[in-house]
Parts: structure tokens; C-alpha cells; sequence
């Protein structure tokens, strides 16, 4: 059965259509907006996986090159792994839904979301989201939805709702929303230095398109009126947990009380395991049992400490930071390099300074772009004391870094000034809670360090929410233990002016905005804290680059004289750089901007000069150096510039009366001339005769001087 259901979103049309494709799935809905459509799958497995300590939930987003009249670069010509896009598109659908299941349902279950048409105008990352859930919602998958997600910006004063791609070059801030009718589940998103309440505006303005879009999916599931399958509570040993919390509940009271994470840890593990062996004969094979009771305990224990005695894990009070330590110029032959530790969370990060062949290459569906703005994170198995096998950058690195690098993307200089191209990495050395947050921090202060000159340092706090009915407890840089037994994990990074990042994901069903808004103001407080102990190491850029990295000397050129600097087949410039030097890299724009890069700055000037030497226009009357090229009857022809030649007529050569051109020039000898006429042609007359009248005249002039 064909069913189709449309509501305007953003001044356009947005449908959800299913019954006509992908009908073997659980669930399977096409979200149509103008001409992008993507086709969105949810299937879940026929029997529960039992042995499973947390919910086998995948979520995979592709675009096919297809959908924009393209077919794949490289040598391999189909779609291959997934690309950091598609990376972040899957997370932004992922974590809205993922609390929603019951936690009876241990099914396997599979999101797919196909990019089938992109117009490159309208992202299909953010309809994805809303295609997910109503592919859920009228699925027999139990699901506790719905949820919807939009993208929303602040363009010149004005919230849009599902801007278009150009529309964003514009926007002052741009948030990803996800949100149930009652509440907000997820956000995430950039802004440049804007105020809380600005940031809760625009979070507003998505609620209102998100209410429309989880009204159009009852609609759609109540016309579809698909059955759910039933899920059947898992079913202990009888007696079993109550024995748990008679012999564990104390243990774990002492437990958390211990405020070193490792100490903490080991204790709970003592305690783990002397339940088990007391237990064993009774209740033998019950191990993931006995450990999930217990783990409900300590879930039930932390939050009550906090709520009642208003005590965290570690100590500390709800609004106080960890200890904070800072430090820059670690590595000696980094551009820039800065240490940020905040109690047992620790980052180093470190800045490279490349020239424009280091820019990144981007092909997306909208088309090619160069990206020269880098950051990379990551998050080894060490930093927390485990060991782990490394099979390539990890989906959680990619959404942190992505995560840090908009947060900083708002202070660097793009849009010129400064020509250089800009890779951080940060390396997380120690983690407990927030590494994403201190790789903002370490990035900031490594920048500064390499002598970028950034308009302001950046910070970046995690904040916590314990929430039990009506009593709430909004937590200040929490701990890892914190997010994970916890209700939201909301990372906010900014300025002393304002905000330039955020990322909030909530595991219950949502929070209201009065709990934003006091977690934002909570924030402010404590990142403006951060950046007065980042101010103890360095407070703004340094004045000069780091000493090793590349000097960049930046010109322009007329456009008509590009092809002259470049040279048949590119013969001038490589010529230009073999004789500055090896390690000269040379760029030129299409609007005639050219940047000249070598580690040695008197290379770079050599190369200079000899690029500003291809693009002087000859002046009449001015004396330059040549070399004949060729001689003729009439006169001698005479480059006296890189690709200009001027003919010297014979009775130019001398002052004395010349009869044969070759008595007095040869080809390949190196004289002095004067630019005596160029014609509307561009033909240029030399004279060797004026020049030698000149000297002579010089001379006399010194002559009766000495006298």
C-alpha cells in the first residue's frame, strides 16, 4: 500500500512516502524534499541477542555519486568506504534514536539511509533523521517515538529552517536539531561568538518545524497501522536480585565514595567479584547478571549522592572544575604545541603550518572544494588504561574531532591575511570525561603558540544533568562515569565574547528549555574560568611563526600575466624554483594571487624577485641589462627582461658610426640598454648608444666635480 504524507518545512515541501520501495524491510520510508530523496531502511533481527551488554544498534548513511550526475574519482570507480560526511551524517542520526528503544529489546537492529538524489542545495543528512524514525515508527520494531530532525541557522538576523547549502556561507550560527513533540534530544552545531540566548532562539525555531514533522509521522504510522512485535522482559533467577542489593548496596555506598577514578574501579571490581563467588553455588553462570544488578546499583547510589548530599565521584562541589594545568612549546620542532590536563584528562595538541599543496581535497556531492583548516583527534587505547586493538580512526574520533575543529573554526583567520594551510592534531594522553573539550583548549592555546594570530582563545566545558522526577542537578566538567550513569552529555566551547560550538546528547526522553538555559548560563561561568588558567601559559598570539615553519610571501599579479609566470608546460616556474631552491613551493589563483613558500626566507625572496622581474612592464627611458639573442644586418635583438625582447638598430649600438653589427655585438654577449619607444603594437627600440652617452655624461658630471 502506497502511502504518502507531505507538510511545508522551511517554505518547501516535505514528503514521506512508503509502500513503493524497499518493501522486505522492516520499515522503509523515502523522504522527498524539492528534488533531494533519500530512501531510509530499519530492519531488526527476528530473535533478541541476549549475551549482548548494550544495544546492537548500526546506523550507516551513503550518498551515491549517482544522485548528482556524478561518477567516482580515483581508479577504483564505485562508492567505497564511508566518507567523514557520511561518518558525521550517521552519528547525527544515530544518537537521537537510540535512547528510545525499550530495554527489553535486544534485537540486532540496522538503519540505512541511501542518498538517491541530491541537488545540491538541500542536505539530506538532517531528512535522514526524520526518515529514520518514520521508518521505525511504521515498522513492528518497538520504538519510542517519534523524533524529527532539522537544521536551522541565524542568517542576517533571520532563523531559517532547513537552510540550502548556499544559504550557510551566511549564517552566524547553524545547529543540527533533534527533538521529540514535548522536548529536545540532540543538538549540535557551530556559531561565531554568540550569546546563550541567541543559540536558545534558534533551538526554539527548530522545535516548532520538529513538532510539524513528529505530527506528519503519526500520520503516516496510523494510516500504516502496522502492529509491533511484542518484547518479553528479560527473566533472572527468582531471588537473585534482591540478594545483589542485600550484600552489594553497602560495598558500593563505600565505594563511590572513593574519588580516584583507578581506586574507585578497583574496589568495585573487589566487590564484583567476591558477589559472584558467594553467589556461584547458588546461582551458578550468573556472572553478567550479578554484574548488571550491581551496575544498576552504583547507577542508583551516584546519582542519589548527588541529588542528597550534592557530592559528586570525585569530590567536588556541582559547579567546580578539576584541577587545571597548562603548558606550550613542548615539542621542539612543531610549529606550535600545547599541553592542556584538567584533572586525569589530558591533551596535547599540536599545530603544522603547510602552504596551499597541503590543502585537503574535498569531493562531495555538491561539488569539489579545498579545505585548508584541519583537525584530527585521537583517542588511543592508552589514555584510559586498556589495551585495544587500532583498526583505523574510530567513528567516535571522527565526531570529536569534527566536534573541536568547529569549535575553533570561528577565530582562525580564513579569509585571508594569512596564507597558510592549518592542520591541528591533538593526541589525548589521559581520559576521564570531556577529551573533546581539552583538545578545544590544547588546540586553542597551540595556535597561539605557533603564531597564528587568532581573534580570540577558545575553551570548552562538558556539562552533566542528574534528573529524578523534579529534583535536577546540572554538573560542571563532568567525569567519564558521570556521562555514562548520567542523563545528558552537553559540550559547549566559546570565546570570552560568546559561543562557537555545541553538542548535547540526552539518554532520557528529553530535557525542557529552562534546564538549556541553566546548563548554558553554568557553562559560561565555567569557561570563562578555563580560559583564565589557559591565560597563565600564553594570553595571545605569538608575534612571529614558529621558526620552523614555512615563510610565505604573498603577491599579486594581473591575471594576463599568469601564463607568462607559468611558462609553456610549466618550463618558467620550475625554472623559477630550481634556482631559489629546492624547497620553494610556488601557487598561483586563478585571480592572480601567488604565494611563495620556503622554510628559508631568502629563497622565498629570490623566487620573488624573480616572479615580480616576469610581470615588470619596460619603461621608456629606463636603463636595463640584456643578453643578444640574435643579430641581424639592421641591428641585434636584445631580451632585457624575462620573455620581453627590444631590437637595438645598428645605428643605436654605438656612439661612434657602427658598419657592421657584429663588430660590435656577438649573440649571447650581456649589454646595457635604454627603452628609447614601444609602439601601439608593442614592439620595443633599445639603444646601447644612449645608455653609453648616459655613463658618459655621468661621468663628466663627477669629472668636474673632482676639479
Amino acid at each position: 500500500m502506497l502511502v504518502k504524507k507531505s507538510v511545508e518545512i522551511g517554505g518547501r515541501t516535505l514528503t514521506l512516502e512508503t509502500g513503493k520501495l524497499a518493501k522486505q524491510a522492516d520499515g522503509a520510508v523515502v523522504v522527498y524534499y524539492e528534488d533531494t530523496m533519500v530512501l531510509v531502511t530499519a530492519v531488526g533481527a527476528e530473535e533478541p541477542n541476549d549475551n549482548l551488554d548494550f544495544f546492537p544498534l548500526s546506523v550507516e548513511y551513503r550518498e551515491k555519486t549517482f544522485s548528482a550526475g556524478k561518477i567516482p574519482g580515483g581508479f577504483i570507480k564505485r562508492e567505497g568506504r564511508p566518507s567523514e560526511k557520511e561518518i558525521l551524517s550517521a552519528r547525527l542520526i544515530d544518537r537521537p534514536i537510540r535512547p528510545l528503544f525499550p530495554d527489553e529489546y535486544h534485537n540486532e537492529t540496522q538503519i540505512i539511509a541511501n542518498v538517491l538524489s541530491m541537488d545540491k542545495e538541500n542536505d539530506a543528512d538532517v531528512l535522514a533523521g526524520t526518515g529514520a524514525s518514520a521508518a521505525l515508527m511504521i515498522s513492528d520494531i518497538p520504538f519510542n517515538g517519534p523524533v524529527a530532525t532539522v537544521r536551522v541557522a541565524l542568517i542576517h538576523d533571520e532563523y531559517v529552517v532547513n537552510p540550502t547549502i548556499s544559504q550557510l556561507e551566511e549564517a552566524t550560527v547553524e545547529l543540527v536539531v533533534s527533538g521529540s513533540s514535548e522536548s529536545i534530544v540532540m543538538v549540535e552545531g557551530e556559531a561565531r561568538e554568540v550569546a546563550e540566548e541567541i543559540l536558545l532562539k534558534a533551538i526554539d525555531t527548530a522545535h516548532e518545524a520538529i513538532k510539524k514533522l513528529t505530527a506528519l509521522q503519526i500520520e503516516l504510522a496510523e494510516e500504516v497501522n502496522r502492529q509491533k512485535r511484542e518484547t518479553q522482559p528479560i527473566e533472572y533467577p527468582q531471588g537473585l536480585e534482591e540478594k545483589v542489593k542485600a550484600l552489594g548496596t553497602e560495598g558500593i555506598k563505600k565505594a563511590i565514595h572513593i574519588s580516584e577514578k583507578g581506586e574507585r574501579r578497583k574496589a568495585l571490581k573487589a566487590l564484583r567479584q567476591d558477589l559472584i563467588e558467594k553467589l556461584d553455588e547458588e546461582y551458578p553462570e550468573s556472572e553478567k547478571i550479578i554484574a548488571g544488578f550491581l551496575h544498576d546499583i552504583e547507577k542508583h547510589e551516584m546519582r542519589a549522592m548527588i541529588l542528597e548530599e550534592g557530592k559528586r565521584l570525585d569530590g567536588r562541589s556541582l559547579t567546580e572544575i578539576r584541577p587545571i594545568d597548562c603548558e606550550i612549546s613542548l615539542l621542539p620542532r612543531a610549529h606550535g604545541s600545547a599541553l592542556f590536563t584538567r584533572g586525569q584528562t589530558q591533551a596535547l595538541g599540536v599545530v603544522t603550518l603547510g602552504t596551499k599543496s597541503d590543502e585537503q581535497i574535498v569531493d562531495a556531492l555538491e561539488g569539489e572544494s579545498s579545505k585548508r583548516y584541519l583537525l584530527h583527534y585521537n583517542f588511543p587505547p592508552f589514555c584510559t588504561g586498556e589495551v585495544k586493538p587500532i583498526r583505523g580512526v574510530s567513528r567516535r574520533e571522527i565526531g570529536h574531532g569534527n566536534l573541536a575543529e568547529r569549535a575553533l573554526k570561528p577565530v582562525i583567520p580564513l579569509n585571508g591575511g594569512f596564507p597558510y594551510t592549518i592542520r591541528i592534531v591533538s593526541e589525548v594522553l589521559e581520559s576521564n570525561g570531556s577529551s573533546s573539550m581539552a583538545t578545544v583548549c590544547a588546540g586553542s592555546m597551540a595556535l597561539m603558540d605557533a603564531g597564528v594570530p587568532v581573534q580570540s582563545p577558545v575553551a570548552g566545558i562538558a556539562m552533566g544533568l542528574i534528573k529524578e522526577e523534579d529534583k535536577i542537578a546540572i554538573l560542571s566538567d563532568i567525569l567519564g562515569d558521570e556521562d555514562h550513569l548520567g542523563d545528558m552529555d552537553f559540550k559547549v566551547a566559546g570565546t570570552s565574547r560568546g559561543i562557537t560550538a555545541v553538542q548535547m546528547d540526552i539518554k532520557i526522553k528529553g530535557i525542557s528549555r529552562d534546564i538549556m538555559a541553566r546548563a548554558l548560563s553554568q557553562a559560561k561561568e565555567g569557561r570563562q574560568y578555563i580560559l583564565g588558567k589557559m591565560a597563565e601559559a600564553i594570553t595571545e598570539p605569538k608575534p612571529e611563526i614558529n621558526r620552523w615553519a614555512p615563510r610565505i610571501l604573498e603577491l599579486s599579479v594581473p591575471v594576463k600575466k599568469i601564463g607568462a609566470i607559468i611558462g609553456p608546460g610549466g618550463k618558467t616556474i620550475r625554472g623559477i624554483i630550481e634556482k631559489a631552491g629546492d624547497d620553494v613551493d610556488i601557487n598561483i589563483e586563478e585571480d592572480g594571487t601567488v604565494m611563495i613558500a620556503a622554510t628559508d626566507v631568502e629563497k622565498a625572496e629570490i623566487a620573488k624577485k624573480m616572479v615580480l622581474a616576469l610581470i615588470e612592464e619596460p619603461e621608456v627611458g629606463k636603463a636595463y641589462q640584456g643578453i643578444v639573442k640574435r643579430t641581424k644586418d639592421f641591428g641585434a635583438f636584445v631580451e632585457f627582461m624575462p620573455g620581453k625582447e627590444g631590437m637595438v638598430h645598428i645605428s643605436d649600438l654605438d656612439i661612434e658610426r657602427t658598419n657592421k653589427v657584429t663588430d660590435v655585438v656577438r649573440e649571447g654577449d650581456t649589454i646595457d640598454v635604454v627603452v628609447t619607444n614601444i609602439d601601439r603594437e608593442g614592439k620595443i627600440r633599445l639603444s646601447r648608444k644612449a645608455y653609453l652617452k648616459r655613463q658618459k655624461g655621468h661621468d663628466s658630471h663627477h669629472e668636474k666635480n673632482d676639479k
